[in-house]
């Protein structure tokens, strides 16, 4: 992530974060990173539609298409932009290898991630199959997916 925080301080740029199924995973490894309290605005862990509406995902797209969709992380990633302001939003959504009772719709080990260029008016979606035995394993692999993707976004701008 050293990449990441290093493009965004270069660059005056910043980042913020609504992350569900990995919950903080991608900030941790942001904040690992010396420098970050410089490009990091803000982040939330909403794993309960709950907060997730509260933090301006709309609740129709969320009954529509359910809470693991590629529209809820958009409405993640563009929420978290309109609440803090930065310039890049990540929104990531998805079931990690367990039932959830409260949302009993949405395939297993599908993850949906969002990032959302708020200067550029563009978004980044693409969706992560991850199905590792441990939750750990898991978020690891897709912080490392998204990382990779905010590389690319940052080396083509």
């Amino acid at each position: 992530m050293d990449e990441v925080v290093d493009f965004l301080i270069k660059n005056k740029k910043t980042i913020a974060t609504m992350e569900s199924c990995t919950g903080g995973a991608l900030v941790n490894e942001i904040t690992n990173v010396e420098g970050a309290s410089e490009v990091l605005k803000f982040s939330a862990v909403t794993y309960s539609n709950e907060f997730k509406i509260k933090f301006g995902v709309d609740s129709d797209i969320i009954d529509k298409y359910s809470v693991y969709s590629m529209n809820t992380a958009i409405e993640m990633s563009t929420n978290i932009v309109k609440f803090t302001h930065a310039d890049y939003g990540v929104g990531i959504t998805g079931k990690l290898n367990r039932v959830d009772i409260n949302n009993l719709v949405g395939e297993n080990n599908k993850i949906f991630v969002s990032i959302y260029d708020f200067n550029k008016n563009k978004y980044y979606n693409f969706e992560i199959i991850s199905d590792l035995k441990s939750r750990k394993e898991n978020k690891n692999k897709i912080v490392e997916e998204v990382k990779k993707v905010l590389l690319t976004i940052f080396r083509n701008s």
